[in-house]
C-alpha cells in the first residue's frame, strides 16, 4: 500500500515538473516583473477612470479656488521679493470698463464710463471686484493681464459687503492664490495690484498692513478692514491685496479722501469676502442676508436741531417693514434699544442678523412713539 502512495507522489512530481518546462523560460526568468508591470497599469487606469468620473459629475456652477495650503502669516518663511510677488500674482487681477446709458431731455443717450479692478477666482472666469464698480452699470468689460478684451455677466452683488461677481466666458486663466487674513499682523508685507485713474492696468504698489480691524463707514455701511500704505487710487478698487507669498489676502475698495492725505488704503479682508462671494456665485445673492426692505434718509432733528435724525422715505411693498406696519415719514430713534442718529446704525444692526430674525424698533410717528417689531426678510439681489 505505502509503494503506491510513493508512486503516485513521484508520477505527480515528475507531472507538476512537465507543465514548468513547457512554460517559456522568458516567463520564469521575469515573471516578477512581468507582475509589478501589470500591477502599475491596473493602477494607473484604476486613477484615470476615478478623475474621469469625478470630472463628470463636478457640479458645473461651483468654481474652484484656489486656496492656499500654508496660512500662518506671521512667517517669512516663503516669503519672496516683491518682484517675485508682481510676477506670481500680476496675471490674476484685470482691468474692468463700464457703461451706464441714461436718457435726459438735452440728449436721447448719455453714456457714463467708468473703470476698476477685479481679481480672477477660477479658472472658467469667475472675477471678484466691488459692487460701486459695476453698480449701474449696462455694459461690463473685463481685459486681462494680456491685454485680451472680454464681455462680462453680472453674476451678483452685495452693496452691504461692496462685493460683485462677474463672469466672462474664458479658459484656462490664472487664478489668484487665496490666502488668510485672520493671522494678518501690523507691518506685514502688503502688495496692491490694480487700474489706478481707470487706465494703468497692472500698476503694483507695495508697503505694510497698518490695520488689522479698522472700522470705516462708507456709503453708509459700517465695515471692517484692512488698512495699508500701499498706494490706493481710484481705479484701483476691485484690485487684489496680496501678502508676501503672494496670496491674496484682501480686495481693495477705499482710499481715505482730501486735501494732503495720502497711505490711507482700505481692503476688504478674504475671510470676509469668501462666504460671500460663494453664496454670490451659487445663489445670485447672499443667502439668508436680512432686509427691512425701507429707505432712509438722515435730516435734522426737530426735537434737537443741533443733532441728526433717521427717516424712512419709501417702503418697499411687501417688505417686512410694510408688515409690520412701518409707514414712510416714521423716524427711527432706536433699532435693538441703540440709538440711531445716522443710516449706518440702522443698517449695521440689520446686517448682525438673519432673514427670520425679529427686531425692535421705537419710531415717532406724528408725535407719538411706537414700538413695532419686525421680522426680517430676505435681500434677493439677483439679476
Amino acid at each position: 500500500m505505502e509503494e503506491n502512495i510513493d508512486a503516485n507522489n513521484d508520477q505527480f512530481n515528475d507531472d507538476l515538473e512537465n507543465k514548468n518546462k513547457d512554460k517559456p523560460k522568458f516567463y520564469h526568468k521575469h515573471q516578477k516583473g512581468i507582475s509589478m508591470i501589470l500591477f502599475f497599469v491596473i493602477a494607473m487606469l484604476g486613477g484615470f477612470i476615478g478623475n474621469a468620473l469625478a470630472t463628470h459629475f463636478q457640479f458645473s456652477k461651483q468654481p474652484v479656488f484656489y486656496q492656499s495650503v500654508n496660512t500662518n502669516n506671521n512667517t517669512n518663511k516663503n516669503s519672496n521679493s516683491i518682484t517675485e510677488i508682481s510676477k506670481k500674482t500680476i496675471q490674476s487681477v484685470v482691468e474692468i470698463q463700464t457703461e451706464a446709458i441714461s436718457t435726459n431731455s438735452f440728449f436721447p443717450q448719455a453714456i457714463t464710463s467708468g473703470a476698476g479692478s477685479g481679481v480672477i477666482l477660477s479658472k472658467d472666469g469667475y472675477i471678484v471686484t466691488n459692487h460701486h464698480v459695476i453698480n449701474g452699470a449696462d455694459k461690463i468689460r473685463v481685459i486681462t493681464h494680456d491685454h485680451k478684451s472680454y464681455d462680462a455677466k453680472l453674476i451678483g452683488y452685495d452693496a452691504s459687503t461692496d462685493l460683485a461677481v462677474v463672469k466672462i466666458d474664458a479658459k484656462d486663466l490664472i487664478p489668484a492664490i487665496l490666502g488668510s487674513s485672520k493671522k494678518l499682523e501690523v507691518g506685514n508685507t502688503a502688495i496692491a495690484i490694480g487700474n489706478p485713474l481707470g487706465e494703468l492696468g497692472g500698476t503694483v504698489t507695495s508697503g505694510i498692513i497698518s490695520a488689522t480691524d479698522r472700522e470705516i463707514t462708507i456709503d453708509n455701511q459700517q465695515m471692517q478692514l484692512l488698512q495699508t500704505n500701499a498706494a490706493i487710487n481710484p481705479g484701483n478698487s476691485g484690485g487684489g491685496l496680496f501678502n508676501e507669498r503672494g496670496e491674496l489676502i484682501g480686495i481693495v475698495n477705499a482710499k481715505s479722501s482730501g486735501e494732503n492725505i495720502e497711505g490711507l488704503g482700505f481692503a476688504i479682508p478674504i475671510d470676509h469676502a469668501k462666504p460671500i462671494i460663494e453664496s454670490l456665485i451659487s445663489n445670485g445673492y447672499v443667502k439668508d442676508r436680512a432686509s427691512l426692505g425701507v429707505m432712509l434718509s438722515v435730516a435734522n432733528n426737530p426735537m434737537n436741531p443741533n443733532t441728526s435724525a433717521v427717516f424712512i422715505v419709501n417702503v418697499e411693498k411687501g417688505s417686512a417693514a410694510d408688515k409690520a406696519g412701518l409707514k414712510a415719514g416714521d423716524q427711527i430713534l432706536k433699532i435693538e434699544n441703540k440709538k440711531v442718529s445716522d443710516v449706518s446704525d440702522v443698517k449695521t444692526v440689520i446686517n448682525n442678523h438673519k432673514s427670520g430674525d425679529t427686531v425692535s424698533l421705537k419710531i415717532l410717528r406724528e408725535n407719538d412713539t411706537k414700538d413695532i417689531k419686525v421680522k426680517l426678510g430676505e435681500t434677493k439681489q439677483k439679476q
